[in-house]
């Protein structure tokens, strides 16, 4: 089994690009994607989903180079989830 996703989307922000302690770059773009369907009296609708997308190294550095906010980009590669427990001890997923 493979964890491969591509989405196609408008970017929100302009690229936020941070160094780590050990000198590695990541860059974060949120991706809009929206789909259209009719409901159930045939009104056309729309559906918004916001994604979080990391890019790391020369990928990231590539693209807050050549990416701008309003831009329609693809992106390839794997869902992956993190868990956590908050203030409140309560598990959280991102």
């Amino acid at each position: 089994m493979k964890n491969t996703v591509t989405l196609v989307g408008f970017v929100e922000n302009d690229p936020e690009v941070r160094e780590t302690k050990s000198d590695a770059t990541i860059t974060n773009i949120s991706l809009a994607t929206t789909r259209s369907y009719k409901d159930s009296e045939g009104e056309r609708q729309q559906d918004t989903e916001w994604h979080r997308i990391t890019c790391f190294n020369g990928i990231g550095k590539c693209v807050s180079e050549h990416v701008t906010k309003g831009a329609m980009i693809m992106v390839t590669g794997r869902i992956h989830y993190t868990k956590w427990t908050d203030d409140e001890n309560v598990t959280r997923y991102g």
